[in-house]
C-alpha cells in the first residue's frame, strides 16, 4: 500500500522507492557521486530538501547529507529484522532514505538518501 501523497507522474522504479519504501542498490543510481552545486528536492512534491553544501562521501554509493535545509520527517523502522529510523519528506511523506548517527560535525547525522526519491537543481554561478 502506497504510503505517500505524490502530485507527479512516476516511473514504476521511483513510485517503489518513493512509495512502497523501496531502496537502490549502491553504486547505480544519478546522485551517489554527483558533485555539482544546487539544491536536492523531493521527486514526489518538489519541495527543498537537501543542499550540495552538505553533502558527503562516504563511500556507501547513495548520497549523504548530514544536514537537510527542508522539513524531514524522521520515524523509527523496523522492517526487514532491523532497527533504523526512515526519512520522509515531510509535506507528502514520500520515503527519502535513512538516518544514521556515523557523519561528519557539525552534526554527526547521515542522511543516506535513494537518487530515486531525489530531483536535482542546479546552482548557477552568477558572472
Amino acid at each position: 500500500m502506497a504510503s505517500c501523497n505524490c502530485q507527479r507522474k512516476l516511473t514504476l522504479f521511483e513510485r517503489w522507492i518513493i512509495c512502497e519504501k523501496g531502496t537502490e542498490l549502491p553504486f547505480q543510481d544519478r546522485y551517489w557521486n554527483w558533485k555539482e552545486p544546487g539544491i536536492y528536492r523531493c521527486r514526489c512534491c518538489g519541495a527543498p530538501l537537501f543542499s550540495s553544501e552538505h553533502k558527503f562521501e562516504i563511500g556507501t554509493g547513495w548520497p549523504s547529507f548530514y544536514f537537510p535545509i527542508g522539513e524531514v520527517i524522521i520515524l523509527p523502522d523496523l522492517s526487514g529484522g532491523l532497527a533504523r529510523v526512515e526519512v520522509q519528506c515531510q509535506r507528502c511523506r514520500g520515503h527519502l532514505g535513512h538516518l544514521f548517527g556515523d557523519g561528519p560535525s557539525p552534526t554527526g547525522l547521515r542522511f543516506c538518501i535513494n537518487s530515486a526519491s531525489l530531483e536535482f537543481e542546479p546552482k548557477y554561478l552568477k558572472s
